[in-house]
């Protein structure tokens, strides 16, 4: 006899514990800036927050009375077995089992009534409930056409949810967001822009980072859950390392990134290979971005820069300007003749474009 979709479902999830193991946390979760190799940490709280760990199914407790997450573990099955549908690996479907990590990132972007967010791949909609629920007016893009129609028919009923069934790298977000915006009356200064908080999939974690960060005209806020190797690098990479490349250079240039927490993988379904993490970029307005001529002709300069990781810039840049006059250059920049694309910051590549790109 077939055992039924639900149970199928469950009977691929790690078993519920039956002992429960209580982590202490101390609230808020440490921050850590953007500045390669350092650590700061947020400022602490007196109260504290417990997470009762159980193999999947995760509650949360406050000191003043706290209230049961009603959007985890078994929702998230209910939600999927009512539409027939299993996660699927080529769309890097990986579902939060923990309304608890949907809170912090909500709280992570600071998100409140009448904010405009822009949540990638709402899945089940239970990040989607916490930003609604936060006063939040919510556009989801979503490309598997299943779970579009199994969201639109949970949040039928309010008018602060949206969704596009549309591939997230493929559509054209700037004017979208544009004419959502345009069409709301704003309550402030600061709800001319909108934000974006989601749960991305892993496998598209660099296209969707490259197309966000330069919307600074959009958007004020990017709080994305990425695969913790990638927000690591994408964060943390210091110069004279082999984890220092390219995107750095792109990510501070548009942003200024926050490694916010760890997510363990435990808390995705189905569980994925690798652990997460919550990454804040705050956007720059284009207004603040560093001072070059053309950003093109910019970050062109800086990706031949390290297409030749290995050689000294006065060779990998000599389709541009001859070795001397880059010797030259980089020694206007402070940089001694022989240095390689690794040892310059976002700064010195700013002074090194300006003195050998005409354009």
């Amino acid at each position: 006899m077939n055992s039924p979709p639900l149970l199928l479902l469950q009977q691929s999830l790690p078993p519920i514990s039956p002992t429960e193991n209580l982590i202490q946390l101390k609230s808020p979760l440490t921050v850590h800036n953007s500045t390669p190799g350092a650590r700061t940490p947020a400022s602490s709280s007196s109260s504290l927050c417990y997470i009762r760990a159980c193999s999947g199914k995760t509650t949360r407790r406050v000191g003043r009375g706290g209230r049961g997450n009603p959007d985890d573990y078994h929702a998230t099955l209910t939600a999927l077995n009512s539409k027939g549908r299993f996660p699927r690996k080529s769309l890097g479907q990986h579902y939060m089992l923990d309304s608890e990590i949907n809170e912090q990132l909500t709280a992570a972007a600071n998100v409140g009534e009448g904010d405009v967010v822009l949540e990638i791949g709402p899945g089940t909609g239970s990040l989607t409930n916490v930003l609604i629920s936060a006063g939040a007016f919510v556009l989801a893009i979503e490309k598997d056409p299943h779970m579009a129609t199994l969201v639109s028919e949970r949040f039928s009923e309010t008018e602060r949810f949206k969704v596009l069934k549309e591939d997230f790298v493929k559509c054209h977000i700037h004017s979208h967001m544009s004419s959502l915006l345009a069409s709301i009356e704003p309550s402030s200064a600061d709800s001319r822009y909108a934000k974006v908080v989601a749960n991305i999939p892993f496998n598209i974690s660099t296209d969707v980072v490259k197309q966000l960060l330069p919307m600074g005209d959009i958007f004020s806020e990017v709080v994305l859950l990425l695969q913790e190797e990638t927000a690591l690098r994408l964060v943390e990479s210091s110069l004279r390392t082999s984890e220092y490349r390219p995107i750095n250079i792109f990510v501070n240039f548009y942003s200024d990134p926050q490694f916010i927490c760890k997510v363990p993988r435990t808390k995705f379904f189905p569980q994925p290979n690798v652990d997460a993490a919550v990454v804040k970029f705050k956007l720059k307005q284009p207004a603040h971005y560093p001072s070059v001529s053309s950003t093109k002709s910019f970050f062109s300069m800086v990706n031949s820069a390290f297409n030749g990781k290995r050689k000294m810039l006065r060779r990998s840049l000599q389709h541009i300007c001859t070795p001397m006059e880059i010797e030259n250059a980089l020694g206007n920049v402070g940089r001694p003749a022989t240095s390689r694309p690794e040892e310059l910051s976002m700064d010195d590549f700013v002074k090194l474009h300006n003195l050998i790109v005409k354009v």
